[in-house]
């Protein structure tokens, strides 16, 4: 039931098709990244190189690269994970349903992990430069562990029970750390490590801490997977692997997972840190350097015939866009049950995940009185953003199901329709200044700062959307380009900001004082102090202010991926006719984003040309990837 090691699932998808092995040599500087990006682009197989440069491991790339090869890889248990998730919803479903649920109460046993003396793994102790050396983007800081599940325990009550498996980036070498002895752990807020950690710095010492690559695909999912605190991801691990996974326990020392490929364990010392980074990120751009801790190495255990995997994060989509699928097939049905009134909520992949999320709420308050402002909405938007991850998202746009039945946020061109066809702006944008923001979001005021913006829009619609590319603009000078990106949502070059980003981790109080003066806000504000009721503009509900209107006009991806991760809601979110109204802020016209590139952003990733040449002939006729990407 299930892979219980990665070489026995690697050898599975070969026979049957879905898996190719090259043993063709590959630098992990940057090449292996850009056929990773490819095969993922085409819908290819994985792909296992045995002839890596400066190491023995075999790299497996694109394991999780299609729906159908994730599918394959839990076939004996996704359904029986859908039922336990049934069971969660509701109990009385297994007296209702008996010939459905018989199996479930075994299932739920394969969900504990179980502690053993030793494990494959533990077959030699290999040095830490042993190990692949894949770097994904040019800017990036060194080579990264980017499919670790990164465990430790809770101080106060050490345990398998009271345990916490993320994955969190792992930087392997490079800046200052100590070869052979040093890696960086970078973890973001809201994530279960950081308990752990504050646990071990208030007792005054270390917090131990193993990584596990490879072993069941299953660990690497549920490392990801945002489980709600007290249910343990090995548990989570168990159900999807169809396995209880081993786990070996020795005093004073962090348990290691006995079927991984490689296990790195050491300890991170109170108050050390060293700058980690840069790294090519999940929002498409570059996370820069930042003092993150250090984990000292103690052991690097290595299993006979291990492999090495990896994936490769950067502007969405990419492989792990297939881990968000298969969190909404595993959890949606969850939702109803832990936020009250919601029937869907989506984080849109396209725009980076956090930044922006989607959901379709229910009004129910005061049946028998007919009213189109927003009331359970506001309350269910707070009750998402008290939940976990949810709450890093930068812009919640909720809307009310019985306007429209049948509506799912999943469905993102429809969600976005409904939407603007309802929003009223002067009463329906409800900001949230001077709040957390995800780690890796360089758009707000500072490292972890920002705020956020709910817009919350019910009844029935109130406008039209326009479609038609409006010709003879007036615009004040430096806009130019209007070009229609969705129904009702026009881009509009606006005057470049000077000076580009670059890696260098800016200033915060800068950062601060710059969006507290607003000083590239003056742009803004004279377009909007030139729309007037009349002028052709007044009649699209959105306007985005952005570097280059044809790249965000080319797909719904562009406009999505540029407008969400390059604002700040409270200092780029402005409108046609502003007013604020016992402190509330609405306005009468369109609403405008300035979406502009900043000096303060991060710089997006881009692929180095001399690497890309490389890859192009590897894939020509004759090559070695001929045939295999397509």
């Amino acid at each position: 039931m299930g892979f219980q090691t990665l070489r026995h699932c690697v050898e599975t998808l070969q026979r049957e098709g879905q898996l190719v092995e090259l043993d063709h040599p590959v630098d992990p500087h940057l090449e292996i990244a850009e056929i990773q990006r490819r095969l993922f682009r085409s819908d290819g197989p994985a792909l296992l190189f045995t002839n890596v440069q400066g190491t023995s491991l075999p790299v497996l790339i694109n394991l999780y690269g299609t729906q159908r090869r994730v599918e394959r890889i839990f076939s004996d248990t996704l359904e029986r994970v859908r039922r336990l998730v049934e069971l969660k919803i509701d109990p009385a479903a297994a007296l209702q349903k008996p010939w459905r649920y018989w199996r479930s109460p075994v299932d739920a046993l394969t969900m504990l992990p179980r502690s053993v003396r030793s494990g494959a793994v533990m077959h030699r102790d290999v040095p830490l430069s042993s190990l692949p050396g894949v770097t994904g983007w040019p800017g990036d800081g060194g080579p990264f562990i980017t499919l670790p599940a990164v465990y430790t325990e809770d101080p106060d009550r050490p345990s398998l029970k009271h345990s916490n498996l993320g994955m969190y980036r792992v930087q392997l070498r490079g800046n200052a750390y100590e070869p052979d002895h040093e890696v960086g752990l970078h973890y973001q807020i809201h994530r279960g490590i950081g308990v752990h950690h504050a646990a071990a710095i208030a007792k005054g010492e270390p917090l131990k801490v193993a990584i596990f690559v490879g072993g069941t695909p299953a660990l690497a999912v549920a490392a990801m997977m945002p489980l709600p605190e007290g249910l343990s991801e090995l548990t989570f691990a168990g159900a999807l692997a169809g396995h209880r996974i081993p786990m070996v326990r020795r005093k004073n020392r962090p348990a290691i997972y006995a079927a991984a490929d490689v296990v790195i364990e050491g300890t991170i010392q109170p108050d050390t840190t060293k700058p980690e980074g840069p790294f090519g990120d999940h929002l498409g751009y570059y996370a820069r350097q930042h003092d993150f801790p250090v984990l000292r190495v103690d052991h690097v255990w290595q299993r006979e015939g291990a492999i090495w995997p990896v994936t490769v994060v950067g502007r969405p989509p990419q492989e792990d866009t297939l881990f968000g699928w298969l969190v909404h097939e595993l959890t949606g049905p969850v939702i109803p049950t832990v936020l009250p009134g919601i029937t869907s909520v989506h984080a849109v992949d396209a725009a980076g995940v956090h930044p922006l999320l989607l959901a379709v709420g229910s009004e129910r308050y005061l049946p028998w009185r007919s009213s189109d402002r927003p009331a359970e909405l506001l309350t269910q938007a707070s009750a998402i953003l008290g939940q976990g991850q949810l709450s890093l998202a930068k812009y919640l746009f909720i809307v009310n199901g019985q306007d429209a039945p049948g509506l799912d946020a999943h469905d993102v061109p429809a969600f976005l329709r409904h939407l603007l066809e309802r929003v009223d702006w002067r009463r329906d944008c409800h900001f949230h200044t001077e709040t957390t923001i995800d780690t890796l979001d360089y758009s707000g005021s500072g490292f972890n700062s920002g705020s956020k913006l709910v817009v919350a829009a019910r009844g029935p619609a109130v406008r039209r959307l326009p479609t038609e590319q409006p010709s003879e603009v007036p615009l004040p000078t430096g806009f130019s380009a209007p070009r229609v990106c969705f129904p009702g949502v026009l881009a509009i070059n606006g005057p470049p900001i000077q000076p580009r980003p670059s890696l260098a981790a800016p200033d915060e109080a800068a950062i601060w004082q710059a969006s507290k003066d607003a000083v590239w806000a003056a742009d803004v504000k004279r377009l909007t102090a030139a729309i007037g009721a009349d002028h052709p503009l007044a009649q699209w509900p959105l306007l985005i202010i952005v570097d280059n209107s044809d790249f965000v006009a080319a797909s719904l991806e562009n406009l999505l991926w540029t407008t969400f991760t390059r604002s700040n809601p409270a200092a780029d979110v402005h409108g046609v006719g502003e007013t604020i109204h016992n402190k509330h802020w609405g306005c009468t016209g369109p609403l405008v984003i300035d979406a502009r590139l900043k000096p303060h952003h991060a710089p997006p990733v881009e692929e180095d040309p001399a690497v890309t040449a490389r890859i192009d002939d590897l894939c020509r006729r004759g090559g070695p990837l001929a045939g295999i990407i397509e």
